[in-house]
């Protein structure tokens, strides 16, 4: 892997795991040195970030971008329209033995979540298998490619309200009805499934988006 590569990797992960808080300045010389690679290759880095939207250059140099209210409702009503057409079109086009077994899956979920030592882990490497069968399914590489480009800021806005147990175990039943939709051939309902499923994660998000601010990120 490039130099480039590897950095672009590091500072984007560390951005949506917020290591890097919003308006952590990105300093060339720092950065290099943290992540042991040249100038050049971090330059090239930081300008895939900056066209993402993930940091932003201005007078103080490359910057972590903050997520405002705004953004989120943003990022919500473009998550809705793209979302709720993939889980229609996966529905007509998709293979329902897949989505069954991942509705299954995801019915177990709750174990995962409330066990004694709570797998986080796995249950967003579960939520990330439904939406790469709702990308295959769809059969539309614009359509997908979209909703992979904003994913990118949902992931970080979701991190935001990972530890809330209550929620990512409703979150769980409500993929599963997702998948039992999509698995079941009918549209609306799979759209339906999903605008419900996004409204329920919004007011969670803007709720926790909002207490965050009063209070410093540790």
């Amino acid at each position: 892997m490039r130099a480039s590569d590897r950095a672009y990797a590091a500072l984007r992960d560390d951005i949506i795991e917020w290591r890097l808080l919003p308006g952590t300045v990105l300093a060339e010389v720092e950065q290099s040195a943290r992540l042991g690679i040249s100038r050049t290759p971090l330059r090239e880095a930081l300008s895939r970030l900056t066209a993402e939207g993930l940091t932003t250059a201005g007078g103080r140099g490359v910057v972590v971008t903050d997520i405002s209210l705004d953004d989120i409702d943003e990022l919500f009503e473009l998550r809705e329209t793209l979302e709720g057409k993939a889980a229609a079109l996966a529905a007509l086009r998709g293979d329902a033995a897949v989505f069954r077994a991942l509705q299954e899956e995801l019915l177990g979920a709750p174990a995962l979540l409330n066990s004694p030592d709570p797998n986080r882990h796995d249950y967003y490497e579960l939520v990330g298998r439904l939406d790469t069968a709702i990308d295959a399914a769809i059969s539309n590489s614009y359509l997908a490619q979209a909703m992979r480009s904003l994913r990118v800021h949902l992931v970080r806005v979701r991190r935001l309200a990972a530890d809330d147990q209550a929620r990512l175990t409703a979150a769980a039943a409500e993929h599963a009805a997702i998948a039992e939709a999509i698995a079941a051939g009918n549209p609306r309902l799979a759209e339906a499934a999903t605008t419900v499923h996004l409204h329920r994660s919004l007011s969670h998000v803007k709720a926790v988006h909002a207490s965050a601010q009063k209070e410093p990120h540790g």
